[in-house]
């Protein structure tokens, strides 16, 4: 842990200056400016002076942040093959978030699980092939290229009538999948 710039974005982000935090903690302008520029190191009852100085603990200061994930490859994908479906979860653990990814494959002849009514919502695309969306007692027609966006008010689930593969990429918000 690079221990000065971490105490200088500390610094800034309260908008202290040197003088200011040198004078809440008792330190010397010189001082500090040598610690953030790791050119010095503070004892840990200093460091901890400094930062109670700028409304933190130690604990906090050493505590590490860890990247939030943003982008996922196939190789974290989870893959649910079914009898009449394979499910790929393409990102991890998002049980947690406002909504939930799917890519979802229908061999020909294939349908997906049925989605009891619920408050959220939907968005499919469908990548590959066409589909038959089952909303309520209703079918639509849905092509290559074409997406569809529902309320959860009415059970649903799709349907490949062809006999070739169809890919969809479906996104429920809560997650319900």
């Amino acid at each position: 842990m690079d221990i000065g710039h971490k105490i200088k974005q500390l610094r800034i982000q309260k908008g202290l200056t040197l003088e200011e935090l040198a004078s809440r903690c008792e330190l010397t302008k010189g001082f500090l400016s040598q610690m953030e520029r790791n050119l010095t190191s503070p004892s840990i009852a200093t460091l901890n002076d400094i930062v109670e100085a700028l409304g933190s603990t130690l604990s906090d200061f050493f505590k590490e942040e860890t990247e939030e994930k943003i982008v996922f490859q196939k190789k974290d994908f989870f893959v649910d093959q079914r009898e009449h479906y394979t499910v790929n979860w393409i990102v991890p653990n998002t049980q947690k978030n406002a909504m939930e990814p799917i890519l979802l494959e229908l061999p020909g002849g294939g349908t997906s699980f049925e989605v009891n009514p619920h408050s959220g919502e939907e968005f499919g695309f469908v990548i590959e092939g066409n589909i038959t969306l089952m909303y309520g007692d209703k079918p639509y027609q849905v092509h290559k290229g074409e997406p569809f966006y529902l309320s959860g008010k009415h059970l649903h689930y799709l349907k490949n009538e062809r006999k070739t593969l169809a890919k969809v990429l479906w996104i429920s918000t809560p997650p319900l999948f």
